[in-house]
């Protein structure tokens, strides 16, 4: 199984949640934080169960995500 993770620019990020509905793993959350916006930012929750299927960077509006999967031991960004 692929390791992933996703790396998400909380100040770009608005808050739409869409990203954590198009998580087949419900890894994603929005924080109880506030970005410089005034928005709760989405962060990864469970990082170690990322397979890094790029569906929450495709779902999000703001293209606020970057997924990274580790391919026979490097990190590729996507």
């Amino acid at each position: 199984m692929a390791k992933g993770r996703i790396i998400i620019d909380e100040n770009r990020c608005k808050g739409c949640e869409l990203c954590t509905a198009a998580c087949p793993g419900n890894l994603i959350e929005m924080s109880k934080k506030l970005n410089t916006s005034g928005f709760h930012f989405a962060v990864m929750a469970k990082h170690d169960e990322c397979n890094g299927c790029t569906l929450c960077a495709i779902m999000c509006p703001d293209i606020a995500i970057e997924v990274e999967k580790e391919m026979e031991q490097n990190w590729e960004r996507f």
